[in-house]
């Protein structure tokens, strides 16, 4: 029997780029086009490091208590005996309403929160924790603050005053940012 020829084959090619002088030599295009490095971009950071908080502490409270973080942060949001609707609820927590509709409706499910008819408008129900919820509200609070003060560990006292003050001031910045017109469009003739 022959021995196995074992030629090898390289590996096909990427497709052609176009080199970046050659974009740039459009009429509309700048001769120079801005390079974003993902991971020093200030939002990409702040999402990152979000989530990775958020689901780190999600997975405790979900193997523990069976709930999602957007049922924890409704949780979160009534536990100081607040009652809502939904609508307020996404806008304090900045979920978005499907979010929002869909933790109320296996909240409902699982006996964690009430929903009753406002007095002045029947057609906004309000939400308000059961004694379940708030007992998940009870344990669930000393585990959060546990892990924050953990997080926040690798930060000085100044250092953390500072980041509060730091996020502070970030946010009503982009609060402003986010209520400003957008810009128009420029149409295909300018």
């Amino acid at each position: 029997m022959a021995p196995a020829s074992h030629q090898t084959t390289a590996p096909p090619m990427p497709p052609a780029r176009r080199p970046r002088a050659a974009l740039s030599k459009t009429a509309s295009a700048p001769a120079e086009l801005p390079v974003l490095h993902l991971t020093r971009f200030l939002p990409y950071r702040l999402s990152v490091l979000a989530n990775t908080v958020s689901h780190t502490l999600a997975k405790l409270y979900d193997k523990r208590f069976g709930i999602t973080i957007p049922e924890w942060r409704i949780i979160a949001v009534l536990g100081g005996g607040e009652t809502m609707s939904a609508g307020e609820i996404a806008q304090r927590t900045a979920m978005d309403k499907v979010q929002v509709s869909r933790a109320i409706s296996r909240m409902l499910d699982s006996a964690l929160i009430l929903r009753e008819s406002g007095d002045t408008d029947r057609r906004k129900a309000l939400l308000t924790l059961t004694p379940k919820a708030l007992d998940i509200y009870a344990e669930i609070v000393p585990l959060a603050l546990s892990y924050q003060a953990e997080v926040t560990d690798a930060l000085s006292i100044d250092e953390r005053t500072q980041l509060d003050q730091l996020l502070d001031k970030l946010q009503a910045r982009a609060d402003q940012l986010a209520t400003r017109p957008a810009p128009a469009e420029v149409g295909a003739d300018g």
